[in-house]
């Protein structure tokens, strides 16, 4: 692959704006070659810093949506069903599956883990039609239980 690729323009648009996944392959043979000072430094770092915040992102919407399940798991028992375990064990699965890529998102979850519950519960209350002072104002599970397969809500 030519290391000038990332000259490639069409009405003006780099190969960053054009073709996303050739950027990458573009990028990668340079690192691998030694080209660094043909890398397209604005873009990549601009990239790396967004990789992180998706990170984050994922696992705040995965965190609120398993509190969400846990709420209605355990306030709802009447209305428990299979579709429910599946969201909670899939929320699990894909918060556990970024904390080993990412460990250190670990102290990251402990910092939004009241402010999902915040969302989590009303949300709750939306979806359920209970009053919103029906679920504890105060996050009744730890952490630890909340990410735990095998732990549910009495």
């Amino acid at each position: 692959m030519s290391t000038d690729l990332e000259n490639i323009s069409i009405k003006g648009k780099n190969l960053y704006e054009q073709d996303y996944y050739l950027w990458l392959e573009t990028l990668a043979n340079q690192i691998r070659s030694g080209n660094f000072d043909a890398l397209d430094w604005e873009n990549l770092l601009e990239e790396l810093e967004n990789f992180g915040r998706s990170e984050k992102n994922a696992l705040k919407s995965r965190l609120a949506v398993l509190l969400l399940h846990l709420l209605k798991y355990q306030y709802q028992p009447s209305h428990r069903s299979n579709s429910w375990l599946c969201t909670i064990n899939e929320q699990r699965r894909q918060i556990n599956f970024v904390l080993e890529d990412s460990p250190s998102l670990q102290s990251y979850l402990t910092d939004i883990f009241e402010k999902c519950y915040t969302v989590a519960r009303r949300d709750a209350a939306s979806e359920t039609g209970l009053f919103i002072n029906i679920f504890p104002k105060e996050v009744p599970f730890t952490i630890e239980d909340t990410v735990n397969f095998d732990w549910l809500p009495e």
